[in-house]
């Protein structure tokens, strides 16, 4: 009866419901004990949160016209190096030049300095900004080695706590202990797609291990189209009913 006693809180503060925010995907709100917070998935790796006056990207990418219908962002969160997590060319399109952006060094260190607000966030370190605590924690592929697509060290995967509730955003990451060690997350978003990151039956099986209260699938597209996330919503809810897996439209 462990599950019960965990999740009974979020059962009765997090109320989701679909809304139109964007004309490509679904986006849904919650509630927090101040105020509701709207999830806007966008493209890919790319989403959106908002509560109250901050809206905070993750990994802005693609063209700019996805962002057309979504709030200008207080904040911009990039977990790595590559084109679609780290897009020069997005962030001067949407016009983030003096927008706060979160970074781990690696990432900081391929921004102009054109851009007058990067704070450099490391993993195993964490930050305050705008009423919303953002740790950095490890994304790295597995086995590790030398010339591993995401080595350790590199990258940010994030968990966020906004007004009490826990959000994890994977970043490019295999199932790896940190994240199976992750406790009291209410909302998830989790990538699965080889060779870049994991396969589905890795993913699920992380998933049920630090057993989020929902659980969207993201960061799905590889070199073989679009990993199985139906196979994926039904291992984890075969596994445990008390962890909802949403679905979204990641590629419009």
């Amino acid at each position: 009866m462990k599950w019960i006693t965990k999740y009974a809180p979020i059962c009765l503060c997090l109320l989701f419901s679909t809304v139109s925010v964007t004309t490509h995907a679904q986006s849904d709100k919650f509630q927090t004990n101040s105020g509701e917070v709207t999830i806007i998935p966008i493209n890919h790796a790319t989403l959106a949160l908002k509560w109250g006056q901050e809206v905070i990207y993750f990994d802005p990418s693609g063209d700019h016209q996805l962002f057309k219908e979504v709030p200008k962002p207080t904040m911009i969160l990039i977990t790595d190096i590559h084109g679609d997590h780290l897009n020069l060319s997005t962030l001067d399109r949407i016009g983030a030049k003096d927008i706060q952006l979160v970074a781990p060094p690696a990432v900081a260190d391929k921004i102009p300095r054109s851009y007058s607000k990067v704070r450099v966030l490391p993993n195993g370190q964490s930050v305050e900004l705008g009423g919303v605590k953002i740790e950095a924690m490890p994304m790295y592929n597995l086995p590790e080695s030398k010339d591993s697509r995401h080595p350790k060290g590199r990258g940010n995967g994030y968990v966020l706590t906004i007004a009490g509730k826990r959000l994890y955003i994977s970043g490019d990451t295999a199932d790896i202990p940190e994240m199976r060690a992750l406790e009291d997350i209410d909302v998830a978003f989790v990538c699965m797609n080889l060779p870049y990151t994991m396969d589905v039956a890795s993913a699920a099986s992380a998933v049920l291990d630090f057993a989020p209260a929902i659980v969207y699938p993201y960061h799905f597209r590889g070199q073989n189209g679009l990993s199985d996330v139906g196979q994926f919503k039904e291992t984890v809810t075969t596994g445990n009913k008390s962890i909802e897996v949403r679905l979204r439209e990641w590629y419009p």
